[in-house]
C-alpha cells in the first residue's frame, strides 16, 4: 500500500484530519496518566499490613476518667478476654488507618533530631499483650517483657519511659541502611532514647501524614501501662467469631463504663473506610478512560463514514480498475494508522507534560516510561477496530453502483 495517495487525500481534508489527530492525542495523554493513577490507587488499596486484619476488632472508648484508667483499663481488658473466642486483648493509643496518630521526628543520636531529612514516624503504644492482640509478626529479636510495661509513663507527656522499642524493617532501613537494627538507639529529642529490642513486620501508619508511600511503614511500638489517651481496646479472635465477639465486647464495655461512649468496628471496616476515597477515585478514573475511548472511537467511526460517503466515486473507480475488497479495506486501515500514529506522538508529549505538572503540584510520582507505548498500542488497536465497520462497508460497494453514484 503506497502512503503518498493517502497523505494527498488527507491534505484535502485538513480540518477533519487535525481534529481527529488532536482527539487521539488528548485520549492518549489522558489514558496514560489516568491508568497510571489507577495503578497507584489500587496499589495503595492493597498495601500489605503485617497484622491479623481479619481477626481484629476495635472498641473506641470515649469518656474514660483519666484518674481511674489505671484500674479501669485492666478490669475492662480482663472482661474482654473472658468472652468466648477471644484470644488476646490490649489497649492502644492509636491504630493503623484510623487517621488519628501520634507522630514525631526521630534521630539516631542526641542532637541529630533537627538534621535535614530526619524521618517522621508513628508512635504506637500498647499495654501488655498488645503484640498478641494486634497479631504483630516478629522478624528478629524479641517482644516486650512484663516488667517493661510496668510504670512506663513519663510524667505528664504520656511518652513511655521503658527505654525499649520495636521497629519496622522499613524504618530500620531508613535509619540504619545496610546495618542491623537490633541494639541500636532511637532518640526523641535530646533526652529520650530507646533501644531496639525487636523488628516486626511492616505495619501501616494511621495515615500517610504527608510522607507518601515511602514513609507509610515508618512505625515504632512502645510498651506502656494504662493511662490517659490509651483508650482503643483491641480484641483478637478467629475471623469466624469476630462479629459475635465485637457485639459481646461492646455490651460488656458499656456495662462496665456506663458513662463512656463505646463504638465497635472490625479492622476490615476501618480499612474499607480509609480507602473509600481511593476506591471512588479508581471508579471515576475508569469512567473517564471509558468515556474518552468511546468518544475517540465514535469520532473515528463518524469521520471514516463521512469519508466513505464522499469517496464513493473514487472507491468505484479503484474497484473498476482491479482493486479488491482487501485493497479498499487496507486503504482505510492504513489511513487510520497514520492518523493514530500522529495523534499518539503528540499525545505522548502531552502525557509527559501533564505528569510533570502533577508531580510539581500534587506530589504525583513520575510515570514509568512503559505507560506510553502501552497506551499507544491501545489507541492503535482502538483505531483499527473503530475503522473496521466503515471500511468493510466501503469494500462491499459494487464497482458499478459506486460509479453510477458519482
Amino acid at each position: 500500500m503506497e502512503i503518498q495517495p493517502i497523505l494527498a487525500a488527507l491534505r484535502k481534508h485538513k480540518i477533519p484530519t487535525a481534529l481527529i489527530v488532536l482527539e487521539i492525542a488528548l485520549a492518549c495523554a489522558v489514558l496514560c496518566n489516568a491508568v497510571f493513577m489507577i495503578g497507584q490507587r489500587l496499589g495503595e488499596i492493597h498495601l500489605s499490613n503485617a497484622i491479623d486484619e481479619s481477626g481484629v476488632s476495635v472498641l473506641d472508648v470515649r469518656g474514660l476518667d483519666p484518674e481511674a484508667m489505671a484500674a479501669d483499663v485492666p478490669r475492662d481488658l480482663a472482661a474482654l478476654r473472658g468472652i468466648p473466642g477471644v484470644t488476646a486483648a490490649a489497649a492502644f493509643n492509636s491504630l493503623p488507618l484510623t487517621n488519628n496518630g501520634w507522630n514525631s521526628d526521630v534521630a539516631t543520636g542526641p542532637g541529630k533530631l533537627f538534621e535535614k531529612n530526619a524521618p517522621n514516624v508513628m508512635m504506637y503504644m500498647f499495654t501488655e499483650s498488645g503484640d498478641k492482640a494486634l497479631g504483630l509478626q516478629l522478624l528478629k529479636g524479641r517482644f516486650f517483657t512484663a516488667t517493661e510495661y510496668a510504670d512506663s509513663k513519663l510524667g505528664g507527656s504520656y511518652l513511655p519511659s521503658g527505654h525499649v522499642v520495636l521497629v519496622t524493617p522499613s524504618l530500620a532501613g531508613r535509619l540504619w541502611p545496610g546495618q542491623p537494627a537490633l541494639g541500636k538507639q532511637i532518640w526523641i529529642g535530646d533526652d529520650l532514647h530507646y533501644t531496639v529490642v525487636g523488628i516486626v513486620g511492616n505495619v501501616l501508619r494511621p495515615s500517610e501524614n504527608g510522607q507518601g508511600l515511602s514513609g507509610f511503614y515508618h512505625s515504632l511500638f512502645f510498651p506502656i501501662s494504662p493511662g490517659p489517651n490509651i483508650s482503643n481496646y483491641v480484641v483478637r479472635s478467629a475471623p469466624a467469631d469476630r462479629d459475635r465477639v465485637l457485639r459481646d465486647g461492646v455490651r460488656k464495655t458499656e456495662a462496665l463504663l456506663p458513662n463512656a461512649v463505646v463504638k465497635g468496628k472490625t479492622f476490615t471496616e476501618i480499612r474499607d473506610k480509609y480507602f473509600a476515597d481511593s476506591r471512588s477515585m479508581v471508579w471515576m478514573l475508569v469512567l473517564v478512560c471509558v468515556v474518552m475511548l468511546a468518544v475517540t472511537a465514535f469520532g473515528i467511526v463518524g469521520l471514516t463514514s463521512f469519508w466513505v460517503g464522499q469517496r464513493r466515486r473514487q472507491i468505484g473507480i479503484r474497484r473498476a480498475v482491479g482493486a479488491t475488497r482487501a485493497h479498499i479495506l487496507q486503504y482505510f486501515q492504513t489511513e487510520n494508522f497514520l492518523l493514530s500514529t500522529a495523534g499518539v506522538a503528540i499525545g505522548m508529549l502531552l502525557a509527559f507534560g501533564i505528569n510533570l505538572y502533577l508531580m510539581q503540584h500534587y506530589q504525583m510520582l513520575r510515570m514509568p516510561w512503559y505507560y506510553l507505548p502501552a497506551s499507544a498500542i491501545a489507541l492503535w488497536l482502538l483505531g483499527q477496530l473503530a475503522v473496521l465497520g466503515p471500511a468493510l462497508r466501503a469494500s462491499n460497494v459494487p464497482p458499478v453502483v459506486a460509479t453510477r453514484g458519482g
